[in-house]
């Protein structure tokens, strides 16, 4: 495994191996998971695994990592493709999430990995947070293109109604939790 500014370049294997563990960490959850059904499913050995990931930790960051890079492109993907202007591309992120949240049951990845992670793995809980920081990030940066006063406060603030809007979707099995999140949105604009 190679590292690029950005990306993972891996061997045929490796992805294999990330694929399948990508999968059931987030279907099962990571402490759920051995290396040993990782190698059935991705067909290949635990040797294998250790030789191109070193350790479970490793294998375990380099999942949040891919999906924390799978994530981000959609957004932005997303983002380039809504005819949204200004204040209403905040909202378009909503729009993002809802669709990224139709593949998935289990809620936030990130949220899941770290509940079962944090006391474990150090690697681990820097990937979830740097995930963290780039939604804050990226709602701030939104706020500031569209001239919003005071775009760190409220992207934190809306970075708090995005993790919300999952748990609410997922958690607490709310049907409305997205569109209850758009209006949110729109309100803390005002």
């Amino acid at each position: 495994m190679t590292a690029v500014p950005g990306r993972l370049r891996l061997t045929p294997a490796a992805q294999r191996i990330l694929d399948a563990a990508g999968e059931l960490y987030y279907d099962r959850g990571i402490t759920n998971v051995g290396m040993d059904l990782v190698a059935e499913r991705a067909g290949t050995t635990k040797k294998t695994i250790y030789d191109r990931f070193g350790s479970k930790d490793g294998l375990v960051v380099a999942y949040l990592e891919a999906r924390a890079q799978r994530w981000q492109t959609h957004v932005e993907d997303h983002l380039a493709a809504s005819p949204a202007t200004g204040a209403e591309r905040v909202v378009a992120v909503v729009d993002a999430l809802e669709t990224w949240l139709a593949a998935g049951t289990r809620g936030c990845g990130f949220v899941n990995a770290y509940a079962e992670l944090s006391t474990q793995s150090e690697m681990a809980t820097r990937v979830v947070r740097r995930e963290k920081e780039w939604v804050r990030g990226l709602y701030e940066r939104l706020l500031a293109e569209a001239g919003v006063a005071w775009p760190e406060d409220l992207g934190r603030q809306l970075a708090l109604v995005h993790e919300g809007a999952i748990v609410a979707l997922t958690a607490g099995g709310s049907p409305t939790a997205l569109e209850d999140a758009r209006r949110a949105t729109r309100a803390l604009l005002r």
